[in-house]
């Protein structure tokens, strides 16, 4: 017997016309459902096959009232920004929690790109201070992007953004694009991380992920009043930036890789250094904090994947928009 799998490329996601706030509010319902113990979803597990570089699997289901389950397997290879290849690319797979059966193959490069950025913004909704001005942005990729149009969303004063990348010519892209969506902004390109983090309000940072960091941002350079936000792991601050009112998205995930002795080694928190994670925060277990020396790592949990999968496949089905394929 053949059935019908929707297919969405990353085309056909784009033109949904899916914004940052929307895909905030699904990341949040999932954090939350987290934190209501809602949720089946194991860490997430990988193989590594070069040098700092990953393909992860990502099966989740969320239950309640969510009643969505799904898998993705995602892959990131920092090398290939030299082959003028995509750093991250996937597929996410959303199932029927009923039969197990595929309702839906599409593009994950979106969905990773847009949950990661929207992960930030709602962690800034709880932690950030509302007057937030300046931003800096060190790492000048596609979660470069999305975590300046998240921070955007959440912060409505903020007005000037130090930006930072390793080669110059992809600041100069950035600035150029993200001009056009952003157009209040006042962009400051520096050559100089200590120089692009000065001062800034929120500081986040999205460089690639390797297994062996040379941390390059410690606390002395930060403001005291300063929200600290890692998309990268442990690769760029250093451990004393997570001192104080240290999150993370998922405890059982966070200390689970802690314990596989390759990430967040070297004065990173233990359990111990945690305030609390983003699920127990959005289900309101624990409130947000809006002052002092605040930080987050944020790993990327497969909630946020099943939550804008499902989004999108609602989205698509109502516009019409996939390709209908029989499995």
């Amino acid at each position: 017997m053949s059935f019908e799998v929707l297919w969405l490329s990353m085309r056909d996601i784009e033109s949904l016309g899916i914004g940052m706030p929307e895909v905030m509010d699904a990341v949040e319902n999932g954090f939350a459902a987290l934190g209501r113990d809602e949720v089946e979803m194991p860490a997430k597990i990988g193989i590594h096959p070069r040098e700092d570089c990953f393909v992860h699997a990502m099966p989740c289901h969320i239950g309640g009232d969510i009643d969505q389950s799904g898998v993705k397997c995602v892959s990131g290879y920092p090398r290939n920004q030299k082959k003028g290849l995509p750093y991250i690319t996937g597929i996410f797979c959303l199932l029927d929690p009923e039969t197990g059966i595929v309702k839906a193959l599409m593009d994950a490069a979106w969905i990773t790109a847009w949950r990661t950025g929207a992960a930030s913004g709602v962690y800034a909704r709880h932690f950030g201070d509302p007057a937030t001005e300046t931003v800096s942005i060190i790492g000048l990729g596609v979660q470069g992007r999305v975590n300046l149009l998240a921070m955007a969303e959440v912060f409505p004063n903020l007005n000037r953004a130090q930006v930072y990348d390793v080669f110059p010519a992809q600041a100069e892209r950035f600035v150029a694009e993200m001009k056009q969506q952003l157009p209040n902004m006042d962009f400051v390109t520096s050559n100089d991380v200590l120089a692009s983090v000065t001062g800034a309000d929120v500081v986040v940072t999205c460089t690639p992920i390797v297994e062996t960091p040379d941390r390059f941002i410690p606390r002395s350079w930060l403001k005291e009043n300063v929200l600290a936000i890692a998309v990268d792991y442990d690769a760029a601050f250093e451990a004393d930036v997570f001192a104080e009112n240290f999150t993370v998205d998922n405890r059982h995930q966070y200390l689970w890789t802690q314990d596989q002795g390759v990430y967040f080694q070297q004065g990173y928190p233990t359990s111990e250094g945690l305030y609390a994670d983003m699920g127990e925060i959005c289900s309101g277990l624990h409130p947000g904090v809006r002052e002092g020396l605040r930080g987050a790592v944020l790993m990327g949990v497969a909630t946020h994947d099943i939550m804008t999968g499902a989004l999108i496949h609602e989205r698509a089905l109502q516009k019409g928009i996939g390709i209908k394929l029989d499995l």
